[in-house]
């Protein structure tokens, strides 16, 4: 899909990419989770800031941001143990082969996500982040807080937001 993320998260990913300028090495394409949406929704952006061109995925919560289980993210958190999303600017780092199979580490450039790694929130794919979840539940699978793409979307992810790009997440 080309449909671009709120202007609102633009802006705000823009001006994280700005105060976070120094740290972010590549600055021709940027992640955007906008956890205001639903899970079921492709709220997850990959930007090509230069000609504007959006691809958009599915892209799971943790579970410690929605209890429940209802899709929606009620809460973020920075909290080790928490397992919940944090918000704010993230730094993309090296990719590396774990029990997810192909995953980038993270590193938390605000206070809000400044555990990051010792989180290890980090970028994988799994198998509750799968279209066919969506159709059978509504909705997606939770992770312990790191974004989770479908097995079939991770390498596109891992090739457009290699290291040094800014992801940035947050609601609107």
């Amino acid at each position: 899909m080309r449909i671009p993320p709120p202007d609102g998260l633009i802006e705000r990913a823009r001006a994280a990419m700005e105060r976070h300028r120094d740290a972010i090495v590549h600055r021709d394409v940027i992640g955007i989770a906008d956890f205001s949406e639903h899970s079921r929704e492709r709220r997850f952006s990959i930007v090509d800031l230069e000609s504007g061109d959006t691809q958009r995925l599915h892209v799971a919560h943790g579970r410690g941001s929605d209890p429940a289980h209802s899709g929606w993210v009620q809460r973020f958190s920075n909290v080790p143990g928490s397992n919940a999303t944090s918000s704010g600017a993230y730094l993309t780092l090296h990719a590396y082969s774990g029990s997810h199979g192909p995953s980038r580490r993270l590193a938390g450039l605000d206070p809000e996500n400044s555990n990051a790694e010792a989180r290890a929130i980090v970028i994988h794919s799994a198998w509750y982040a799968n279209p066919e979840v969506i159709r059978e539940q509504g909705k997606l699978g939770r992770s312990e807080g790191c974004f989770t793409f479908s097995q079939a979307d991770i390498a596109l992810v891992l090739n457009r937001l290699g290291p040094g790009r800014l992801i940035y997440a947050d609601k609107v």
